[in-house]
């Protein structure tokens, strides 16, 4: 198991000025970071590339869907051959950070709905998009991993269940599903069972508080969570995604209104420390 954190606690846009935030989580005695990729182009995350390697970080990348120009699930041939070329971008900047993981909720465009759920349709459109998206990621040794969202953001996937069944659908060995505790805290009812039950299609782990501020200073079930990864066999990426209010504009697009925690240094000082004695104290009490 890794231990990571998003660094869109700080940015949605990764420069050498926040190059200070990958010592500062090394020190801590986190393994990586995660790399937000929104825009930006390979020659850039090269850099980035450098400044993780010169503090002995490794790291995964999240993307989303930026518009409906680019969305897998659209019956427009222009628009899914626009999310060819969005996805293979993002594949290209994960092979120029070195990232392992690419991870989110890359399906559509966030917070677009049509007042029912996803078509038979729309699942196999976006299929054949992330089918031939995994073969070139594949190619650069990055594993995707699709991320189900709360159904206030998405409606293509929302449960565990559902990312699930999605991922056998796209039935390619490097397309997996992820989960994060904050959207199961709202879709799953059994938020703990469904990681038992699924653990095994598991390619990448956020953990996110219930309140989107310092994990463990919320009502998440931690100590079943990590018994529930460790005793299910998980060994990826644990990754800490928290949000804030330091980037006005990225604190809107998170819907954050006020101080979720009482600063950064309390979100990734208490949550490497939840994370790491939760995995010690799992051993052999699954």
């Amino acid at each position: 198991m890794k231990i990571g954190f998003n660094m869109l606690l700080w940015t949605a846009f990764v420069t050498d000025e926040h190059f200070p935030c990958f010592e500062k989580l090394k020190h801590v005695g986190y393994d990586g970071v995660e790399i937000p990729l929104f825009n930006g182009t390979p020659a850039h995350y090269r850099n980035v590339a450098r400044g993780l390697r010169d503090n002995g970080l490794a790291c995964t990348a999240v993307t989303v869907i930026p518009d409906q120009a680019h969305s897998p699930i659209s019956p427009d041939a222009g628009d899914r051959a626009g999310a060819q070329d969005f996805l293979k971008w993002a594949v290209e900047c994960c092979a120029a950070l070195g990232t392992e993981v690419l991870c989110g909720p890359y399906y559509q465009p966030l917070g677009v709905f049509t007042g029912q759920g996803p078509t038979e349709d729309e699942k196999n459109r976006a299929a054949e998009v992330h089918r031939d998206i995994a073969d070139i990621a594949a190619q650069a040794n990055v594993l995707l991993t699709v991320e189900p969202l709360n159904r206030f953001e998405c409606y293509f996937l929302n449960t565990l269940q559902d990312a699930v069944a999605y991922v056998k659908r796209v039935g390619h060995p490097n397309f997996k599903a992820m989960y994060d505790t904050f959207h199961g805290n709202i879709e799953e009812r059994d938020p703990v069972g469904c990681i038992r039950e699924h653990v095994g299609a598991l390619g990448h782990f956020h953990v996110s508080a219930s309140d989107r501020g310092t994990p463990g200073r919320d009502h998440v079930a931690w100590p079943e969570t990590f018994r529930a990864l460790r005793g299910g066999g998980y060994d990826g990426w644990v990754t800490i995604e928290a949000f804030g209010r330091a980037m006005p504009d990225l604190a809107a697009t998170t819907c954050v209104w006020r101080d979720l925690s009482g600063s950064p240094e309390e979100v990734y000082a208490e949550g490497w420390r939840l994370i790491s004695r939760g995995w010690e104290h799992a051993a052999g009490q699954a």
